[in-house]
C-alpha cells in the first residue's frame, strides 16, 4: 500500500510540473523574464512619443537663427521625433547665469560644456546627467565612432563622465586683430606682440574719435589683454582648480615639464601678473580702455570692422569671419598670436568644446540622439555652422564654402562660426572661399606653434575645497578684475590686497589639494 501511495504522489508531482510548464509557456516561444533583463541594453530605441528639447549655448543667436532652427527642427522631427527650443547665455551673463540655469530646476536638456566654463564645478554639484560608454554607444553611435577614447577618459570626474567632448579639438591659438591700414597710416612699425601695442593705441586715441582703442566687454574680453601680456612672461592657460579665466587660482607653466603648481599671487606668476597689470594700468590711465567694461556686453570682435574698437580679441577660428568682413570694407588687418616666451600656444584639450545633458532632463536618451546628429551628421553640421545653403552659403565650383550672390559678411544673417555650435565635427568643413591672405597665412602657421599641455587629461576633483573655490571666485570679481583692466591706483598695493583676500578665502588649502592630485596624475601617466 505504501509503495502504491508513493507512486501516486510521484505521478501527481510530475503532472503538476508539466501543468506549470505549460502555463508558463502559454503556447508561445517568448523568452523568460531573466532573458529580457539581459537584453535590455540591446532593445530597440522607442521614439514614438514626440518630445521638445531645451538647449542652451553661449553667445548670441545670429539674426538668421529662427530660419535655421526651423530647418533644424524639421530634420530632428523626421529623424528622432523631437524638436529643439534653443536658448543663449550672453557673454556678459555666463558667470552668473550658466550655474543659475542648471540650478534653477527649469526645463533644460542639452547645454554647452567645457573645461573653461565651470565643467568641474557644475559636475561636482550634480548638475549634469551621468553618462557611460554603453549609453553613449547606443544613443550616440555616430559620435562614438569618431571620438578618441582618451576624450571620454579626460571627461571623467571620480570615474564618471558628465560631458560629451568634441571629436575634433580645435587647432587654434588666442589672437588679437589690429587695423593694419591705420597702423601704416600713422607710421607705426610692425607689431608682433601685445606689449608693443602702446603707440598704435595712442594713435587711435589721438586721431580716431569714434573708436575706443581697447573696447572690452564684460566677460570674454575683460581678462584677455591681461592674460595675453602675462603669457609674454609665463606660459599660462587658465586656473587648474576652476578653469574659470575670470578667476584667480592655481596655475602652472605649461613649458615646465615638472608640472609644478603655484597660486596666481606667488612667483613665478606674480612677476608676470604685475608686468601685465602695470601695462594695463598705463593704458587705462591714458584712456585707451573703455571706462566701464563691466557694463559692456558687446565683444570687441563684434564691432571691430565697424570702426568702434581698435583691437579685436578672439581665436584663430572665431576671427575668420571678422577678417572677411573687414576685407569686404577694404580694411586690412594684422593678426597677433598670443605666445609663450618660448613661442608656443597651448594646444586645446579634449574638453575645450562639448555638450552635456542636464541632470533634470526628462528626455536624456532623446537629448543624446539629437546631440549625435548635430555633432556628426554632415547635413546637421553644415546647417548649424553655415546656415541654409543658397541663402547663407554656397559650395563653389572649386569645392569651397562661399557666399551666394548679393550676400556679404556684413549682411549675411548667419555668418560662419557665429552660432555657438563649436563642438561639431570640423573635419567635415570645406575651405572658405573668401579668406583674406593675412588669415590664410595665420591659419597655416598656427599648427606649428601649438604645444600639448601636460595637464590636458587632468581634471581637478574640487569636492574637498568647493567652499574655498567659491570664495576665491568672489574675491576675484572684487579685487582681481580691476587689475585685469588696469583700474587700480597702485599695482603693488592692489596685489598686496588681492593676496591678503585670497589667503583669507583659502587659496593655500586649494593649492595643497591641487598639488596632491597633480602629483598623483603625473605618476599615472609616466
Amino acid at each position: 500500500m505504501k509503495k502504491k501511495m508513493n507512486l501516486v504522489i510521484i505521478a501527481f508531482v510530475m503532472f503538476a510540473l508539466v501543468l506549470s510548464a505549460c502555463s508558463n509557456n502559454s503556447g508561445s516561444n517568448a523568452p523568460s523574464a531573466s532573458n529580457n533583463a539581459g537584453e535590455s541594453s540591446d532593445a530597440a530605441i522607442d521614439n514614438s512619443k514626440e518630445v521638445k528639447l531645451s538647449m542652451y549655448l553661449l553667445g548670441e543667436a545670429p539674426k538668421g537663427m529662427p530660419e535655421v532652427l526651423a530647418e533644424l527642427n524639421k530634420k530632428l522631427k523626421e529623424d528622432i521625433n523631437a524638436t529643439l527650443d534653443l536658448n543663449y547665455i550672453g557673454w556678459g551673463e555666463v558667470q552668473s547665469k550658466y550655474p543659475l540655469v542648471l540650478a534653477s530646476g527649469e526645463d533644460v536638456d542639452i547645454i554647452f560644456a567645457a573645461d573653461w566654463n565651470f565643467y568641474v564645478q557644475e559636475a561636482m554639484k550634480g548638475a549634469y546627467y551621468e553618462l557611460n560608454e554603453e549609453l553613449l554607444k547606443k544613443y550616440m553611435p555616430l559620435h562614438m565612432a569618431k571620438l578618441d577614447p582618451l576624450a571620454l577618459k579626460a571627461a571623467e570626474i571620480n570615474g564618471i563622465t558628465y560631458m560629451v567632448p568634441t571629436a575634433t579639438p580645435d587647432r587654434k591659438a588666442s589672437v588679437a586683430l589690429i587695423r593694419r591700414d591705420l597702423r601704416e597710416k600713422y607710421g607705426i612699425a610692425e607689431i608682433s606682440k601685445l606689449s608693443e601695442l602702446g603707440p598704435y593705441l595712442e594713435a587711435i586715441k589721438k586721431n580716431e574719435p569714434d573708436m575706443i582703442p581697447l573696447n572690452l566687454d564684460s566677460q570674454f574680453d575683460l581678462p584677455t589683454p591681461f592674460l595675453y601680456l602675462t603669457n609674454e612672461k609665463l606660459a599660462y592657460t587658465q586656473p587648474l582648480d576652476s578653469g574659470n579665466p575670470m578667476a584667480q587660482g592655481i596655475a602652472y607653466d605649461y613649458e615646465d615639464t615638472s608640472g609644478k603648481v603655484f597660486t596666481t599671487v606667488e612667483e613665478p606668476f606674480l612677476s608676470a601678473g604685475k608686468f601685465a597689470a602695470n601695462i594695463m594700468k598705463e593704458w587705462y590711465d591714458k584712456g585707451y580702455v573703455n571706462k566701464n567694461p563691466y557694463a559692456n556686453k558687446t565683444r570687441s570682435k563684434d564691432n571691430f570692422c565697424e570702426g568702434l574698437s581698435g583691437v579685436a580679441f578672439g581665436n584663430s577660428l572665431d576671427v575668420a569671419s571678422v577678417t572677411e568682413q573687414c576685407a569686404e570694407k577694404g580694411i586690412e588687418v594684422d593678426i597677433l598670436t598670443a605666445l609663450s616666451p618660448q613661442g608656443h600656444a597651448p594646444q586645446n584639450t579634449w574638453l575645450n568644446n562639448g555638450l552635456a545633458v542636464a541632470a533634470n532632463s526628462d528626455n536624456p536618451e532623446r537629448a543624446l540622439q539629437a546631440m549625435d546628429l548635430i555633432m556628426q551628421d554632415p547635413e546637421y553640421v553644415y546647417l548649424t555652422s553655415f546656415g541654409i545653403e543658397g541663402e547663407n552659403y554656397v559650395i563653389t565650383e572649386d569645392d569651397k564654402i562661399g557666399l551666394p550672390d548679393g550676400v556679404t559678411q556684413e549682411n549675411n544673417t548667419f555668418p560662419a562660426d557665429s552660432s555657438g555650435f563649436w563642438f561639431v565635427n570640423k573635419d567635415l568643413f570645406k575651405p572658405m572661399a573668401n579668406w583674406p591672405q593675412s588669415y590664410v597665412d595665420h591659419r597655416s602657421s598656427v599648427g606649428d606653434k601649438l604645444k600639448p599641455l601636460l595637464y590636458a587629461g587632468f581634471t581637478f576633483n574640487s569636492e574637498n575645497v568647493k567652499a574655498q573655490i567659491a570664495n576665491i571666485a568672489n574675491v576675484s570679481t572684487q579685487y582681481g578684475s580691476p587689475l585685469f583692466i588696469g583700474a587700480v591706483k597702485n599695482v603693488d598695493e592692489a596685489y598686496n590686497q588681492l593676496t591678503e583676500k585670497l589667503k583669507a578665502a583659502g587659496i593655500e588649502k586649494v593649492k595643497a589639494d591641487v598639488e596632491k592630485q597633480t602629483q598623483e596624475y603625473l605618476k599615472s601617466i609616466q
